[in-house]
């Protein structure tokens, strides 16, 4: 029998008060804050299995119905009538591995209400957009039209090319990596390459309200540093969009726009030189021309059509 089992964390010096075991694979074990049954999204953080104590305190044990590795993401479903599904999403900060964990009703409330629309952006009807290859679990713009290649990009994770270089650029950030480089300054770096290109923005798939509920760092902190990063960079805004549909939206927006301003007249098809051709000549011409070369035609009237073109052979 496949089993969630919460059980409190032996450690009394750990801020993490309760250790998880998930039935994936053989076994997947976390630590976890916040509080017991949950109301919100919560941290965990990945241990082994040596972590799990002989004799746990168990808080909570409930059948799985369902739990499935789905990318970035595990989607979990209990064997039970309320609160049974949640989504366990792994991603990093500060150079290590992060898990958040959230349950569907969360979700609910973090997915704004709204349907993106469909039109093209910009008039452009088929925007080719490099995706980095680095980039994990990238965009696919479903519902846009969109051209989508791979290859390495010199900054950022999607962008749009004029004239074959690089002409704008969008970072895509979650709310923990946002945290993570800015903390670490790999986010100023990223900004100081952004800020060559004429047109660069950061995105992130989180809210601004949420970087006021961090719990592992202060606030202040976070918000004074992005602050200070749009001063210092004023032409790469950094946009928090609520879903990570909606920040989708905007970036295909934002590299459309650039994509329509920028001067694509180097991008047209090379002239190619050709041969000067003659004018047409006039009956009256082609008839006199004919007369002096011994060939019979009327005085008034058409041409016959291999008068034409005797005529052409002897110009060509």
């Amino acid at each position: 029998m496949r089993e969630l089992v919460i059980v409190r964390n032996p450690d009394q010096q750990s801020r993490l008060p309760y250790l998880i075991r998930l039935p994936l694979g053989e076994g997947l074990f976390l630590r976890a804050g916040g509080t017991w049954p949950r109301e919100k999204a919560i941290y965990c953080h990945p241990v082994g299995a040596e972590e799990w104590p002989v004799e746990p305190e168990v808080v909570e044990r409930v059948t799985v119905r369902s739990c499935v590795r789905r990318g970035a993401a595990i989607d979990l479903v209990l064997d039970r009538a309320r609160e049974n599904r949640s989504q366990i999403v792994f991603t990093k900060a500060r150079g290590r591995d992060v898990i958040f964990w959230q349950t569907a009703r969360v979700r609910k409330q973090a997915r704004p209400q709204v349907t993106t629309p469909t039109a093209r952006a910009s008039g452009v009807a088929a925007l080719p957009v490099v995706v980095d290859s680095g980039e994990r679990y990238a965009y696919k713009f479903p519902r846009q039209q969109v051209e989508l290649v791979r290859r390495r990009l010199p900054c950022g994770d999607y962008g749009v090319e004029v004239a074959g270089a690089l002409y704008a650029a969008v970072e895509r950030k979650s709310l923990a990596d946002l945290v993570g480089s800015l903390l670490n300054s790999r986010l100023k770096y990223q900004l100081t390459e952004l800020a060559a290109l004429p047109h660069a923005a950061v995105v992130v798939e989180e809210r601004y309200s949420q970087v006021f509920k961090l719990e592992h760092v202060r606030p202040a902190v976070v918000a004074d540093g992005i602050a200070e990063l749009q001063v210092a960079f004023p032409g790469v805004p950094i946009v928090f969009c609520e879903s990570r549909q909606l920040a989708e939206e905007w970036t295909y927006r934002f590299l459309a726009a650039a994509y329509a301003a920028g001067d694509h007249s180097a991008e047209a098809a090379p002239i190619v030189d050709e041969p000067a051709t003659m004018p047409e000549p006039s009956t009256a011409e082609v008839r006199a021309w004919a007369r002096e070369h011994g060939l019979e035609v009327p005085a008034k009237g058409r041409l016959r059509p291999e008068v034409w073109q005797a005529y052409r052979l002897a110009h060509s």
